[in-house]
């Protein structure tokens, strides 16, 4: 397990403190953190949310308060790799659906799938019980889109949650709106664990492609991604996202190579100030 003690420390990549864990320690963490009886919020930033956070402080503070911050986004796994301070690889959500499910259906843990259009929460559940049959899914949800507007909306979504008495919640509303929900419920919930999670329960329930495994750790599923459903993606990722992911890689290799030069400036002064000590020293011999 990586306990507290033990976690490595966080890397500052695009404004976003990430935890340099893989996949496995993530759900060791969450397997001794429930275990103890502690809950816990997740968070999976990639560049979209990297954007985001660097325009808004309020922003920055919800992810960098979650108990965990992965990696979703390979630009971020090469940015801390150009700083020197490499994050072993990407956690995605999407993953982290289908390793903690089955966590919790070795440990009798009840799960709740909040997100998606109407049906798709349920049709998760079907696959993911499919694929792990001890699995317990207490409850789905697919609340109407900005329900969150709504002081009734948001209370039936709070209720049926907490009544469900989850032990692990996959939220999949998009950030921000997931991670602000998720930032309340936990409140309600403070033994259970909530992962933020985006798209991740459409693709558990196959409603929506997923990216080969190449594409994936080729750092291209946005690519494919982009191909699936391009009238909702395009923008997102051509006009704003891949701009600041070189930008973002850009600063770090500017920043990788200053610390080089400012480290190679100190080598070389002090070498200089060893041989005017050496030469003095041979004069006064």
């Amino acid at each position: 397990m990586v306990g507290e003690q033990a976690r490595p420390v966080r890397v500052l990549v695009g404004g976003v403190a990430v935890d340099p864990l893989t996949e496995r320690q993530v759900v060791e963490h969450v397997d001794g953190e429930l275990g103890a009886g502690r809950g816990g919020r997740i968070v999976t930033p990639n560049v979209d949310i990297c954007r985001a956070v660097a325009k808004d402080v309020k922003l920055r503070h919800l992810v960098n308060s979650a108990d965990l911050v992965v990696a979703d986004g390979m630009p971020l796994v090469w940015a801390s790799r150009l700083l020197g301070t490499p994050i072993p690889e990407r956690v995605t959500g999407a993953d982290l659906i289908w390793s903690l499910s089955k966590l919790a259906a070795r440990r009798g843990w009840p799960v709740y799938l909040l997100g998606g259009p109407p049906g798709v929460a349920a049709s998760a559940a079907h696959e993911l019980t499919a694929c792990y049959p001890t699995l317990q899914v207490c409850g789905v949800d697919a609340p109407p889109y900005r329900f969150e507007s709504g002081a009734g909306e948001r209370e039936r979504v709070r209720r049926k949650v907490v009544g469900a008495e989850p032990k692990m919640v996959f939220v999949g509303l998009g950030f921000p709106r997931q991670d602000r929900l998720i930032a309340r419920l936990s409140q309600d919930l403070p033994g259970a664990w909530f992962v933020g999670c985006g798209s991740a329960i459409a693709f558990a329930a196959g409603t929506v492609p997923r990216a080969p495994e190449w594409m994936r750790g080729a750092g291209l599923e946005w690519a494919f991604r982009l191909v699936s459903e391009p009238g909702r993606l395009a923008r997102r990722y051509l006009v704003d996202d891949l701009p600041f992911a070189a930008r973002l890689l850009g600063d770090c290799l500017r920043a990788r190579a200053s610390s080089g030069s400012a480290h190679d400036s100190s080598g070389s002064a002090h070498d200089s100030s060893e041989g005017a000590r050496d030469s003095s020293g041979s004069a006064g011999e």
